[in-house]
């Protein structure tokens, strides 16, 4: 980035704000969802996220309202499964496979822990994730 003489950062080579209202540098999150992904996928809030394809039982696509600068992108991952019998342990989420693409990316979400089923793929009630990258 470039600064003025006195090597200050000057705002317009930090931060861009495009025409639809987006932040874009390396420490604003390209996108961020929260959706519901039991039942009918539903996505109660977000940021850069056009819809949710459910493939299936703990097997998500988010996809992206703009298209990312590159696949190197960080994406982390929250989920909570809604179970109170504390039979099981934590859920994860991760990639499904090591190849994101620009305009979207796939997830699976599974059983924690202390499940019998560990591992397992199941359909958490709150999904959360943030991506951020170029």
């Amino acid at each position: 980035a470039s600064g003025s003489a006195d090597g200050a950062l000057t705002w317009n080579t930090v931060l861009n704000i495009t025409a639809d209202g987006r932040g874009l540098s390396q420490f604003t999150a390209k996108s961020w969802c929260n959706f519901n992904g039991t039942g009918t996928v539903a996505i109660r809030d977000s940021h850069n996220v056009s819809s949710i394809t459910d493939n299936g039982t703990g097997d998500y696509t988010a996809n992206f309202s703009n298209n990312l600068g590159s696949t190197n992108y960080s994406v982390s991952f929250s989920v909570f499964s809604g179970n109170t019998d504390g039979n099981r342990g934590a859920s994860g989420a991760q990639f499904y496979n090591a190849s994101p693409a620009v305009g979207n990316f796939r997830m699976f979400t599974a059983y924690g822990s202390t499940e019998s089923a560990v591992g397992a793929k199941e359909d958490p009630s709150i999904v959360t994730f943030q991506v951020f990258g170029d």
